[in-house]
């Protein structure tokens, strides 16, 4: 029976792979990085992914943490569910504590964005259909989409909206 071509010809060194890359990418992928950073503090390295867990009071699987009965029985209180040792529960208090923190809004327009809005106000006012024949609209924006870009606008900077209005008031009544 013949051999495959591959086990008799010679094995030859590849310069062209950089083995120091490979190396690197290899234990990236063995052990991928933690972002959560409570829990990359307590990790113990040498315990397996479910005992780490286990020990942070934290569950690998949710299913079964939390079983749902299969019949229609719903009685919990019968039920005694297993009590495992905590060791770490620094890290759950602490998940706890940052998650008990309003989310910060994170939500910006550009600059860009703003000066156009801006412009468009300060030349045309209300007028879409005029705003929408400028010339610094590059984009060819509709009246409908421009208005739309003015509400996102007053919805994000309420304040700073309502002092743009009141300065342009101002200079119409100096003039």
């Amino acid at each position: 029976m013949p051999k495959a071509k591959q086990k008799q010809r010679r094995k030859k060194y590849n310069y062209n792979v950089n083995r120091k890359k490979l190396n690197r990418a290899s234990r990236k992928r063995s052990a991928p990085r933690i972002k959560c950073a409570q829990i990359r503090h307590a990790w113990d390295s040498t315990k397996s992914a479910s005992k780490n867990l286990a020990e942070m009071g934290l569950a690998v699987d949710p299913n079964k943490a939390i079983p749902i009965p299969k019949g229609m029985k719903m009685e919990i209180d019968g039920q005694e569910a297993e009590t495992k040792t905590i060791r770490k529960p620094y890290v759950i208090n602490e998940l706890e504590y940052e998650a008990s923190f309003p989310e910060k809004k994170s939500e910006t327009l550009s600059t860009d964005l703003i000066d156009y809005v801006k412009h468009m106000i300060q030349n045309h006012g209300e007028n879409y259909k005029a705003m929408a024949r400028d010339e610094k609209n590059y984009y060819q924006d509709t009246p409908k989409q421009i208005k739309r870009k003015i509400n996102v606008y007053k919805r994000f900077y309420p304040e700073e909206y309502q002092t743009f209005i009141a300065s342009l008031r101002q200079e119409k009544m100096e003039q």
